[in-house]
Formats: structure tokens, C-alpha cells, sequence
């Protein structure tokens, strides 16, 4: 499926936006943990918290959870702490997504877990039990996930758990949501050190629980006000005192030139037309909106240097490679540096006269590419669809904008 969109020449819209995925995946694990009796309220509709939901109601031996990273590993946990025998599995791509790390910590704290296939990677065979072990040391420079996912079994082991994190630690901001949703709950965990984290084996509490809109998702938005001559966009259900670390985006966006006021429902976005020379950016606590300012600094004619994102090469893809092979097909050849460094220094290439966007299976590709159709307007998106990981509404909510969307076939 290709799809063409047709930008309009002003946006001013209010956009209902999904529900916090991140939010959501960690309170339906902790909600189960809890044996909460309070299903928690406006979940996410996207791919990975459905196939969540139905891993946790379903009760099967076989738990496919496709295209679901957050899910993979926030489950792993979650079985191996859990009473059963359960394979989980999931597609190709996840199939070849390393989880030696988060395996290899659960085996510590007694967990049996199995490679079906190859070594290190997915599909598991996990017989959950009672956990005996107490503490874990693992590089703070791992997935936040993994962390995640320790961290919120802590409760239910039966000398909680200690968690020490080595050298840098990334995606803090992460770690501090899953610690917050989890006191929200009823749990006692704090670090007590800058790289130690400390959960008291006291079980979570059944409570209600509403899930925030998607500050992730409100990244799309601000970079679509950013490249529009003119717009004003309301977002409702954003908050300035967030649980998520994607809220900082709001900041870096106000550099680019649109502002944020904050108002009891939410967000009201406005461009404003100031821009900087250049960017520079670390991206360690934020990577998932990385590709979203990739993006829009490139097609602002922005120079910058982004660090931090040594991360994005085990996302949904390697989305360092991605970016700069998609941005080169527009006609910006973007430098890599260490695995871990996007930079641009405005050096350009004929663009394809009519780009087809790859998507790589990963929805933050087709949305971080999507608004630059208003400076590319010949672009196609491939594979549209994915969109439905995060933000199943996108091109519904991008038609309620003003935008054209044509499926091409």
C-alpha cells in the first residue's frame, strides 16, 4: 500500500490524541501483578497494548505478541515471576531483536527461561515461579525496557529487588515513569543512590487509574506545525507536569519555533517562524522523537548534531541506518558518527522526483515522515499501515486537519 498526501496551506485543528502507550503497557502489567480488580481506564488502542491485553486476559500456552518490543520484554518478566508455562513469540523482525540481557538478569534471580530457536533472541519458553534473588547489576546504557521490567516484578519477589546500574545510564526518564506508575500503585521503589533503585517486597495495590494522551505522538504535531506557514493546533489531554519524558520535546520544538501554552485541557501549539542557525541535541532520555526532529530540521534547512542515539539501532529498526537512507531520496545526506551521533551540516544530493518512503515496519518512519509532504509534496509513504504500533488514528486524525490522504494501491 502506498499513500500521497496533500498538505493544506494553513492547519488549525483539535486533535484527539491515543492514549500513552508507555503508560499504558506499564499499568496493565503492574494492574495484573496487583490482581487489580480496577481495569485501568482510557488505554491506548494501539497494536502493542492490544496484543498486551489479550496476552494478559487470554491465558494461552503460545503468546504471539507480533510487532510488540515493549511488550516482549515487559511480559518476559511478567511470565517469569507468574505461575504456568507459556512460549512467547512474536514476528520475523522480533525474532531477531536481542533480549540476552533481560534473560540472563531474570536467570540470576532464578527464573527458567529457554531459547526456543537461537540463543539471545526470541521466541522464549518461560516456566514462572516464585523468584528467590534479591539483586541484579546491569549497564546503565541498556534498554530502558529491560529495566522496566525487572523493576516491576520487583514487588511480587519475595525480598523485592535491588537494582544497580553501571557506567551511563540512559533513558532515565523511563526508568523514573515505571518508578512512578508503580508508587501510583501502591509500591515502595526509589533510588537511593544516582545508580541504585531499591523495591521493598510490598505488593501493589489495587486502585483506579486513568491513562494521559501521548506525548510521543504530540511530537507529529508540533513537527507538523513547524513546517506549515501557518498553524494553530489544540491538543487536549497533554499535561506540563507529565509522567513522560517525551514531554520535553515541547521544549526543543520551542526552538524550532512553535510555542506551547498550556491550558486546562491540554495544549494549544502555535508557530511563531523563529529558528535557530543550528541544533545540537542529546537525545539519551528521549530517543523515540529523535527521527521526528531528524526530520524536521532537515527539511527546515536547520545544520544540527544529535547525540545520544545509540539506542535507535535495536528499535523496530536500525533507525539510524533508516533515516539516512529515507532523507537521502529528499535530497539530504546526513553523517553518522560512533553508532550513537546524527549530524547534518547542510550537505544535499538530487532528490528522487518521486520518493517512496520506506517504513522499515516501524511506525515512527511513516510518522516522522508524513508532514515533510509539506515541503515534499510528491513524497508516497510505503506500507502506511503500521502507524497501528502506536497511533492507529493517524491519517484519520491528519484528514480531520486539513490533509488529503489518496491510497495510491
Amino acid at each position: 500500500m502506498l499513500y500521497k498526501l496533500i498538505s493544506p496551506s494553513m492547519v488549525k485543528a483539535t486533535i484527539q490524541l491515543p492514549a500513552s502507550k508507555s503508560i499504558s503497557n506499564r499499568a496493565l502489567i503492574i494492574n495484573a501483578l496487583g490482581k487489580g480488580i480496577y481495569p485501568p481506564e482510557n488505554l491506548s488502542d494501539c497494536d502493542d497494548t492490544q496484543v498486551m491485553i489479550k496476552a494478559l486476559t487470554e491465558g494461552k500456552e503460545t503468546i504471539d505478541i507480533m510487532a510488540a518490543g515493549t511488550a516482549m520484554r515487559f511480559l518476559t518478566a511478567y511470565l517469569s515471576a507468574t505461575p504456568g508455562e507459556r512460549t512467547i513469540t512474536g514476528t520475523a523482525r522480533m525474532q531477531q531483536r536481542p533480549i540476552q540481557i533481560l534473560v540472563n538478569a531474570l536467570r540470576e534471580l532464578g527464573a527458567e527461561i529457554e531459547y526456543v530457536h537461537n540463543e539471545g533472541y526470541p521466541p522464549l519458553r518461560i516456566k514462572g515461579a516464585e523468584l528467590k534473588g534479591n539483586a541484579i547489576s546491569l549497564k546503565g546504557n541498556v534498554s530502558s525496557q529491560y529495566i522496566s521490567a525487572l523493576l516491576m516484578i520487583g514487588p511480587v519477589l519475595k525480598d523485592g529487588l535491588t537494582l544497580h546500574l553501571t557506567g551511563e545510564i540512559i533513558s532515565r526518564p523511563y526508568i523514573n515513569l515505571t518508578l512512578q506508575l508503580m508508587q501510583d500503585f501502591g509500591a515502595k521503589a526509589a533510588w537511593t543512590s544516582p545508580s541504585s533503585i531499591s523495591v521493598a517486597p510490598q505488593p501493589y495495590q489495587s486502585v483506579p487509574f486513568t491513562v494521559e494522551s501521548d506525548w510521543s505522538a504530540a511530537s507529529y504535531w508540533y513537527q507538523i506545525a513547524a513546517l506549515s506557514r501557518e498553524a494553530e493546533i489544540e491538543l487536549p489531554g497533554l499535561f506540563h507536569n507529565s509522567y513522560q519524558g517525551d514531554s520535553r520535546g515541547a521544549e526543543v520544538f520551542s526552538r524550532l519555533g512553535v510555542t506551547t501554552e498550556f491550558t486546562p485541557q491540554g495544549v494549544k501549539i502555535k508557530k511563531t517562524g523563529k529558528a535557530p542557525e543550528r541544533l545540537e541535541e542529546d537525545f539519551v532520555d528521549i530517543p523515540d522523537l529523535a527521527q521526528t526532529f531528524v526530520v524536521t530540521c532537515a527539511l527546515l534547512n536547520i545544520p544540527f548534531r544529535f547525540t545520544g542515539l545509540q539506542s535507535l539501532k535495536i528499535k523496530e529498526t536500525d533507525r539510524i541506518a533508516a533515516l539516512r537512507t529515507e532523507l537521502k531520496k529528499l535530497g539530504y545526506l546526513i553523517e553518522e558518527e560512533n553508532d550513537s551521533v546524527l549530524m547534518w551540516n547542510g550537505e544535499r544530493c538530487e532528490p528522487e522526483e518521486t520518493p517512496v518512503i520506506a517504513t522499515y515496519e516501524d511506525h515512527r518512519m511513516a510518522m516522522a515522515f508524513a508532514p515533510a509532504v509539506i515541503s515534499c509534496p510528491n513524497l508516497l509513504i510505503a506500507d502506511p499501515q503500521v502507524v497501528s504500533k502506536s497511533y492507529p488514528g493517524y491519517w484519520e486524525d491528519l484528514k480531520q486537519a486539513g490533509f488529503q490522504v489518496i491510497n495510491e494501491g
